[in-house]
């Protein structure tokens, strides 16, 4: 493959920018109140995003030079720097993309593609409108937004592929890519509309009750409901206009996938087995709360029955490049930011958005802080992690500023899980589609950035007189 001059001089100048903007950041004098260690992170974090922001570098190179950084310069040991790698959920990301891979290859993922395309093939948007819909229903059951999309991933991957978009032969953008994204976007409104959808919101409920703000099950899902059903008819056709689908209309589709389905013939022996161990997977992902059970362990017996059985081999593996390269650029960032978090950086920024508003009439502290909050996930990997350092401070300071507390903390509760999509790292279940090659890591940073601004627009105005009216 010939590559364009301009174009290699071009990308250069964009890897040297980056050197640039490092080293200028990097020589400045250290903000007061931050150690110098931390900054450090923080300069080498951030110009590894900005290096994928501008298109630089892909996001595996940008981590990996990264960490080479982080660890040549003394700012993280060799034990933090690569302590990411041992995280249990991040394993279970890599198993799930291999489950998904058994889901297509035993051809299970085709028929149920198959059978959402008959019932609402029509159009693009139907298809992004169903995927979410599916997702709403299921995430009540699923207390790990990872689990679920391991469970979505393959759907979709199917639904693409049996669309005519694949990433191998550079159709991604045909229909597979929208549907990516769209699902993607969908996780951050489902996450959002339950208490049990997520891992961090029963924790973020108990946070709350400390300050005497009690949230059930009940009274979540009743704050969350309408913004989030005003989101449900808004974000897929947001996405439909500014990533949009080279497939905008498929009449026809529901009877070319009705014909296949009856050339498919009865379910075949290697569907059931995939099938029931889908399945019980997804009820000890459900149950491994109250039954102590570990997810990862759950998706690794999966896989172990998958290999048992011949449905994923050890040549399936050898063409998951993909789930490999994951593992290796979120456990690098993974690592980066929970240090970032432990050496006060984030608590720094909280601090001093908290002193920024002080003196402010409720509203603008309010609407500031929620609006910090989510900007503030950029440099989050985990959204468990930011509602752990940032809730009580940000809770804290608007009661202080007069801010009705139950609308507070509702709000800083949804905002941790609607923000998920603001980069490709902002949610372990972004990196399973990212991964897939149907979407790039600069792509989800401007879509997901709008998608981001929209759910807070809807959030802090008919979210806000909602929750107002209700508590």
């Amino acid at each position: 493959m010939s590559h364009h001059p301009s174009k290699t001089i071009q990308k250069h100048w964009l890897q040297f920018s980056v050197l640039l903007f490092g080293l200028l950041l990097w020589f400045m004098p250290t903000p007061s109140g931050l150690e110098t260690q931390a900054w450090h992170l923080f300069v080498i974090f951030i110009a590894a995003i900005y290096a994928v922001i501008i298109n630089a570098m892909p996001i595996f190179t940008s981590s990996i030079i990264a960490l080479a950084v982080v660890v040549l310069t003394g700012t993280l040991t060799t034990k933090q720097a690569y302590s990411g790698f041992s995280e249990d959920f991040i394993l279970l990301i890599i198993v799930a993309f291999l489950i998904a891979r058994g889901v297509i290859k035993s051809g299970l993922g085709k028929r149920i593609a198959f059978l959402i395309i008959r019932k609402f093939g029509t159009s693009s948007l139907k298809l992004g409108y169903s995927i979410v819909a599916a997702d709403m229903f299921i995430s009540p059951a699923f207390p790990s937004n990872t689990a679920r999309s391991g469970v979505l991933f393959p759907i979709v991957n199917a639904l693409a592929a049996d669309s005519g978009s694949k990433v191998s032969d550079g159709s991604r953008k045909k229909i597979g890519s929208f549907l990516m994204m769209t699902s993607m976007a969908g996780l951050t409104l489902s996450s959002t509309l339950w208490l049990t959808a997520m891992a961090a919101n029963p924790a973020g409920a108990k946070m709350a009750k400390e300050v005497g703000i009690d949230i059930s099950y009940g009274s979540w899902a009743l704050a969350a409901s309408v913004p989030v059903l005003v989101l449900y008819f808004l974000v897929p056709w947001v996405i439909f206009k500014i990533y949009p689908p080279e497939l905008k209309e498929t009449p026809e589709a529901p009877q070319i996938a009705k014909e296949a389905l009856e050339k498919m013939g009865p379910v075949h022996k290697n569907e059931w087995i995939m099938g029931a161990t889908f399945i019980g997977m997804v009820i000890l992902w459900v149950m491994s709360s109250s039954w102590g059970m570990d997810k990862t362990a759950v998706a690794f017996m999966g896989l172990g029955i998958l290999m048992l059985t011949n449905i994923f081999t050890l040549d399936d593996l050898r063409g998951e490049g993909n789930a490999l390269g994951t593992l290796v650029w979120f456990a690098i960032l993974y690592a980066m930011s929970k240090y970032l978090n432990e050496l006060g950086f984030m608590g720094w920024v909280g601090d001093h958005i908290s002193t920024a508003v002080a003196g402010f009439s409720w509203p603008v502290v309010y609407a500031s802080l929620i609006v910090g909050y989510v900007l503030i996930h950029y440099f989050f990997v985990s959204q468990t992690a930011q509602m752990l350092a940032l809730f009580s401070v940000f809770l804290g300071v608007a009661i202080k500023a007069g801010v009705p507390p139950e609308l507070m903390a509702y709000m800083l509760l949804f905002a941790t899980n609607f923000n998920a999509i603001i980069t490709p790292q902002g949610s372990s279940a972004n990196v399973i589609y990212t991964g897939s090659g149907y979407i790039e890591a600069g792509e989800v940073y401007k879509v997901g950035g709008i998608v981001t601004a929209v759910n807070t627009l809807v959030f802090l105005t008919i979210g806000t007189a909602w929750i107002m009216l209700i508590v």
